[in-house]
Order: C-alpha cells, then structure tokens, then sequence
C-alpha cells in the first residue's frame, strides 16, 4: 500500500515567484514547503531594480527593440551583449525571439501581458496589504528618460500601446521635469512621467518579509538542492543533491533561471535563456533621487531603495556559467554619473544575477506534460517582482482546482 506523501506542496525555488506563491498557497489552505540550495530570496530576488512595473506590457521584441540590438551588440559593454564563445548555444533562442518581434506575435504577447500585469496589480495589493507591507512600498512613479524629441517619437507605437490599455502617463519638460527630479543633466531635456509605477523598499528585505508572514502562518524552508523530480503514484518524489528524497502531493518548479535543468528531463524542453544583469548600489546619500529613474536608451535604471542608491540593469545573454564581467557594472555606473552629475560614485557594491528570460517575453504558467500535479512559474524575465503576487495566485488555483484568474494559454509551458 503507497504510503500518503510526506509534504503537501513542494516549492521548488524561494525567490520572489516561489515566495509569493507560498503566500497565496497558505491563503488557498493547502501546506507549503519551500525548498532552496541557497536560501529565501538568495538568488535573482536578492538584487534586483525593485520596481512594480505594471505598465511595463511591451515585449523585448519589439520592433523599436530589434532595430536598436545590432547597434548594442556592437559595444561591448552596451546595454545587450552577447559573448562570442555562447552564440552557437543561443542561436535557436536568438531565432525564436526574432519570431517573437511579428506584428502577430507582438499584439497576442501585448493582450496577454496586460492581462496578467492588471492582476499583478490586484493582488499585489491584496498581498501588500494583507501581509502588513503597505510601509514598504513607494508609490512614485517613474520617469524614463529621452535624449530629444526624435527619441521618444521612436517610441510612439510602444506609449500608445499602453494607453489603449488604458495605462496612465504623460510627458514632462522643463520645469515640470526639473521639479519631478532635480540634478538631471541637460542631455535628458524630457521624459515621459507613469504615476502608477511603484517600487519597494529594497526587494530583498520586500521577499523576506513575505517569507516571514508565510512561515508565520505554516509555511515550511529547507536548505537543499532538488535535483530530479519523479512522478508516483498519487504524488511526486523530489529527489535530492544529497542522495535523499521525499514525496509531495504537488511541486511547483519556480527555480528561475536554473528551471529547465529540473522541466527537460520531464519532456518539457522549455527555450529558457538567461539575461545577466548587473548592478551596483551605492550607498544612501549619494544622489537626492526622488524616484525610480529609466533610461530607454541606454537599458538601465537608477532606483532610491533604503539600502542605497541603486544602478543597474543591461542584458548580457551569456548562460549560468560563465563568470561576471563586472565592467559592464563599471560602464552603467560611468554613464550614470554623466546623467546625473551630482552623482557620487563611491562605495558601491556590486552584484550580478541571473534574469530567467523567454523569447517573447512571457512567463510559463501551467502544468507539466507528465502530470498536473507538477506545475511550473518561471520566466518572468525583468517582471519577476512585478508578477510575483499574480503568479503566485494563478498557481493557487492551479493546484487547488480552482478556475483561473485569467486565460492560461498564452502562458502554456507547452506553447514551445
């Protein structure tokens, strides 16, 4: 006779994905375990930009995107790069992604994006609130920043996207722009202003505190490495880096970048690539900086966190393995100094991590081939904050059986 698994959902991975779907699991009545080789929050979810960006709906694959990346690739330290030695492994990625940038593509990845982003910004209410962390977060806005009139008219198709989605903004000049973030270097004569743009106060303290009110409430951590997942019976074995195993009702693979090590062997060869991303915080004081600051043109941001003044940002799509370059850091934080003159550079730390980025921008949400009870959230690309409360409510009821929140098949782990 089988005997009933030993934990009710596994999670595999505590960043902010896996955190958040805690939280909504716990809310659902199901008991959660959270499994992690580092710990809550340790990988992706520990140094990222911080921002709730809501309106953020257009896919890298843009048409605007595509014809900046030749341009990029050729500096080496620009705002994308692409390792000579890895562009035999992301060709097929590189091709995909191209297909992602047709007209056709863009419109179904833009109608799904605002979707899922309107129930991002529900229930990350839902969650800030119920979980006690309204203190936490920013409600600022953002300024993306143009370098003349010709640049932002190049970006016209994507803000008029994002207003028949109905998502507020303006743009700003002169005065209006000098009040909203004083110390701007004159090459940034205008901006287009979101107000419902938020940020946390600094995302890994934001992860663990949601960590914390889920442990409160049953949640369950264990420092360990899953290796293999197994299909049996009524559940599934997580077999682990230390030999062991244990058995679980239902497993929830929200790994990031590191996902399609644990989703290939179950038949779900997902195109998983990874955007690593630089950046360096500098410490409080360094910038009287208002809010979070983007500059389009040259793929990064500067963010006001409690922990400091941080810049970061860019896409190197080089892998999992291959060591930082932490120049690329040192060139955003050069050009950052340029734009922002007052800037102090000084005493800054630097960090590299590893966005988990699909072709067309979309996160993978849904089933496994090989049973419903093995469900997958990875992907997100730079919206892993930004959906963490969405994805973690659609795998809720996922898990639990419930209707979805909103239509599944664009996400489909099978779409591939």
């Amino acid at each position: 006779m089988n005997q009933p698994p030993e934990i009710d959902v596994a999670i595999v991975g505590a960043g902010i994905i896996g955190i958040a779907a805690a939280y909504k699991l716990i809310e659902a009545g199901r008991r959660v375990t959270l499994f992690d080789r580092r710990g809550i929050a340790e990988e992706t979810s520990r140094g990222n930009a911080g921002a709730f960006a809501f309106s953020d709906i257009l896919p890298m694959a843009t048409k605007g995107m595509l014809h900046k990346v030749p341009g990029w690739l050729a500096d080496p330290l620009g705002p994308l790069t692409i390792p000579p030695a890895y562009l035999p492994s992301i060709t097929p990625w590189l091709l995909r992604y191209w297909r992602a940038g047709w007209p056709d593509k863009v419109a179904a990845s833009i109608a799904a994006q605002s979707a899922m982003m309107r129930l991002a910004a529900s229930e990350m209410e839902s969650l800030v609130r119920g979980a006690g962390l309204t203190g936490m977060v920013r409600s600022d806005g953002v300024l993306e920043l143009y370098e003349s009139e010709a640049a932002l008219k190049a970006d016209d198709a994507g803000w008029a996207a994002r207003r028949r989605e109905g998502i507020g903004f303006e743009t700003v000049r002169g005065k209006a722009l000098a009040d909203l973030q004083p110390g701007l270097s004159p090459r940034f004569p205008l901006a287009v202003f979101v107000p419902a743009w938020k940020t946390v106060s600094d995302p890994f303290d934001f992860a663990t505190a949601i960590a914390t009110v889920a442990q409160q409430r049953g949640a369950m951590f264990r420092r360990a490495e899953v290796s293999r997942l197994d299909p049996a019976g009524q559940g599934v074995t997580l077999h682990l880096a230390d030999g062991s195993a244990v058995s679980a009702a239902a497993v929830l693979v929200a790994t990031g970048a590191w996902s399609k090590r644990l989703t290939t062997p179950l038949g779900d060869p997902i195109p998983l690539e990874t955007e690593r991303g630089y950046n360096t915080t500098l410490p409080p004081g360094s910038f009287d900086l208002k809010r979070q600051l983007t500059f389009p043109g040259h793929g990064f941001v500067v963010t006001p966190l409690t922990s400091g003044i941080r810049v970061g940002g860019a896409v190197e799509l080089g892998g999992l393995d291959l060591p930082p370059n932490f120049a690329r850091a040192d060139a955003m934080l050069k050009k950052a100094k340029t734009f922002l003159p007052e800037l102090a550079t000084g005493g800054g730390r630097q960090w590299m991590g590893f966005r988990p980025s699909l072709p067309d921008s979309l996160p993978a949400i849904g089933a496994s081939r090989i049973s419903p009870r093995i469900v997958y959230a990875f992907g997100h690309g730079h919206l892993g904050l930004t959906q963490s409360a969405a994805t973690g409510k659609l795998v809720a009821e996922l898990i639990t059986g419930a209707s979805p929140s909103l239509d599944l098949k664009p996400f489909s782990p099978q779409m591939f």
